[in-house]
Formats: C-alpha cells, sequence, structure tokens
C-alpha cells in the first residue's frame, strides 16, 4: 500500500510539472490577446481599397504601430490585405472572389492576426465576405451541344400539363443572388407550351392535335436575382410524334438546318463577292486599254517631233579631206505619221560646204558639170533617181 501511495504521488508531481507551464502560457496569453474586430467587406474590390482604420479601432497610437513593429500573421496561403503602419489602416492587397476562398459555404470570412512587439500584443481580425452578383447561372439540363442534338418527345395524346422536360440550372453565387426565375422567350407555338416560373418545368398547356408541327423549338430564358441581373439562354428541342421513326427525318433536320443555312449564306456571300471582283477588274482593264489606245492616236496625229534625216551607207564626213566618192547627197526625210510622208531629192553636193584640196581642179571641174547636168529640167539623173524611189 505504501508503495501505491508513493507512485501515485509521483504521478501527480509529473502532471503538475507538465500542465504547470501550459497554465502559465494560457495566462500570458490571457494578457497578450486584446479584443477581435471585425470588418464586413464585399468581394471584388480593387487593390488598395481601404477595409478599416486598425489603429483607431484597436486604440492604438500609429507611433506604437511603427515602434511595435505591427505585421501580420495569417493562415491563408494568399495574404489578401495589408497593414499599412505609417497610416494604421488596413488595405485590400489580393483581389477576393468569394466563390473562390469559400465556394459553397456561408457565411464566408477569413481570419488573422495582428501582432506587436516589446511589448507582445496579439489583436485578432475577422474579415466578412459580403456576395456581389458576378457570376451569371448555369444550364445543367438540357445540355448545349454544338455537334450532337437532344429533342424531347411528346405524344399526340398528351393531355393539358403534360411535363415535358424541366431546365435545371445552378448560379455559384449565394443569397438572392442565387434565386432563379426562368422565363419562355420565343417558341414555335406558344399557345402549347408554358415554363415553370421558380421550377424551370415545360408543360403543355392545351391538347396536342394532329395540325401541330413535329419540330417546336423553345428559348427559355434564365435569370437570377441580383442587382444588376444576370441570365443565361438554353435551347429546349421538342418533337412532337408517337413514334420514333415519325420524327427521324425531321429530328436529322434539326441537326443539320442551321449548319445548312449557314454553309448556303456563306458560299452565296463568297460567289457575289468573286463575281462582282471579276467585274470590276474587268471593266476597269477595258477601259485602260480604250484610253491608252485612244491616247498614243491622238500622239501620233498631233506629232511635231523633228525629222530624224538618214544618210546612206559610206557617206563621206564633209569635214574630211580627200576626193569625194559620192557626189550627191540624197536625204529621205519621214514623219512618224504613217499617213503622212515627205521625199527630199537630191541637191548638188557641191552646195555643201566642202573643204578639198586646192590641186584638186580636176575633180572640182567635173562636179560643177555634173552639176550643170542635174540643175537642168528633166534631167536624167533626177528622173532616174525618182523612178527608183
Amino acid at each position: 500500500m505504501a508503495f501505491e501511495k508513493s507512485h501515485s504521488c509521483i504521478k501527480w508531481r509529473l502532471c503538475c510539472r507538465s500542465v504547470l507551464p501550459f497554465l502559465l502560457f494560457l495566462s500570458r496569453l490571457s494578457h497578450i490577446v486584446s479584443g477581435q474586430i471585425r470588418y464586413t467587406i464585399p468581394e471584388e474590390l480593387k487593390k488598395g481599397s481601404l477595409i478599416g482604420n486598425v489603429a483607431q479601432d484597436l486604440g492604438l497610437d500609429v507611433q506604437r504601430l511603427r515602434s511595435g513593429r505591427a505585421r501580420i500573421v495569417t493562415r491563408q496561403s494568399i495574404q489578401y490585405t495589408e497593414l499599412k503602419t505609417d497610416k494604421g489602416i488596413l488595405v485590400v492587397n489580393e483581389r477576393i472572389d468569394r466563390e473562390q476562398l469559400c465556394g459553397d459555404v456561408t457565411p464566408c470570412s477569413f481570419s488573422f492576426e495582428v501582432i506587436l512587439e516589446n511589448p507582445m500584443e496579439l489583436h485578432p481580425v475577422k474579415i466578412m465576405i459580403q456576395d456581389q452578383n458576378d457570376n451569371p447561372p448555369q444550364v445543367l439540363y438540357p445540355v448545349q451541344t454544338g455537334g450532337s442534338l437532344v429533342a424531347e418527345m411528346v405524344p399526340r395524346s398528351a393531355d393539358v400539363g403534360y411535363l415535358v422536360t424541366k431546365v435545371v440550372a445552378v448560379d455559384v453565387d449565394s443569397g438572392q443572388n442565387a434565386w432563379l426565375s426562368y422565363k419562355l422567350q420565343k417558341a414555335t407555338d406558344r399557345a402549347l407550351f408554358e415554363v415553370g416560373l421558380q421550377n424551370g418545368e415545360i408543360r403543355t398547356i392545351r391538347q396536342v392535335t394532329d395540325k401541330d408541327a413535329v419540330k417546336q423549338r423553345l428559348t427559355v430564358i434564365v435569370e437570377d436575382n441580383g442587382q444588376p441581373s444576370r441570365s443565361a439562354t438554353v435551347i429546349v428541342n421538342v418533337a412532337v410524334a408517337d413514334s420514333f421513326p415519325e420524327v427521324l427525318s425531321e429530328f436529322i433536320d434539326f441537326t443539320h438546318d442551321k449548319e445548312y443555312n449557314d454553309n448556303l449564306t456563306f458560299y452565296l456571300v463568297l460567289a457575289l463577292a468573286v463575281v462582282s471582283f471579276l467585274f470590276i477588274t474587268c471593266l476597269v482593264v477595258i477601259i485602260s486599254v480604250k484610253i491608252y489606245r485612244w491616247r498614243q492616236s491622238r500622239i501620233l496625229y498631233h506629232s511635231n517631233l523633228p525629222v530624224i534625216p538618214y544618210y546612206p551607207p559610206r557617206y563621206s564626213d564633209t569635214l574630211g579631206t580627200g576626193t569625194l566618192q559620192h557626189v550627191y547627197n540624197y536625204e529621205v526625210c519621214r514623219t512618224t505619221d504613217s499617213r503622212k510622208s515627205d521625199c527630199k531629192f537630191g541637191r548638188a553636193g557641191s552646195q555643201n560646204v566642202l573643204i578639198m584640196d586646192p590641186s584638186s581642179t580636176g575633180t572640182m571641174q567635173r562636179i560643177q558639170n555634173e552639176k550643170s547636168i542635174l540643175d537642168a529640167p528633166d534631167s536624167p539623173l533626177e528622173v532616174g533617181f525618182a523612178f527608183f524611189l
């Protein structure tokens, strides 16, 4: 018994030794921790937006924040707030998205501590995030696909109030921003279907008849209750028939109608553009050719270009010396206009300025004699030359 008592005393002492430091820590912590402050801000505030005056709300001096090296300690991976110790205010440091921070949890908040040193102080701060209507509704059913088509079938024997389908949508916002309403925006026959305002159920409002079209297309708009309101649009295809083979062809037309119309419009516009381009190009080319030919004809007709003389081969340089091999020089002159021509017949070579050796008197005398023959009317040389031309 004595051994058991001594053993229990040892346990008590060990327990006291382990608990005593924790109690001392709690007593010190009670002196360190001050009152908690709380702020409520809307989400999506810009960086640098004011949250609150920490120094004023905690009853601290700005000088105390500086000397105590005040700082924020948070358990979040992102520091959403920043403490301006020079002004004693708390501002937004990062964009706060309520849906990313809290998801579906409401209310949404996060906490951190403002710590000061010398002496040590700990001031808890809690930030409440108000939801903003920054997300439109998302339609879950019917699934909107680009390639395939989902259509609901309604038998022709359906009575009034027949449930065709239900539009299912959600909004990731919270509160009244997530309240959804459903409205029928367009329909092939508005007198045949209606949409529940709160539940999105599509029902018939009259008896289906044989005159009703097989293809029915409804456009339903889903709106939330936020300010300003956001909306989403869903298209519901309905086939009014008693059996699937009856609507098979119409069902295929549902898929290809829009694609066919879009392709046809595109090709028509493309063909019109190509034809217009070719027509304008041909018109410009024809006009350009006509103008060019007209200008060329006018230039040739009214040409005043200088006459270019033609010198026969072996024509002796008049400035040279020596005996001339050909006594006469014939010049044939033509204008650039093909319709006009001018022929200048020969003149005596002696009429040109020639520098000749004085010793060649015999040559000069022969030239003078030939000149007198050429000057005579109807000389044989002149007639023969004219005939040659």
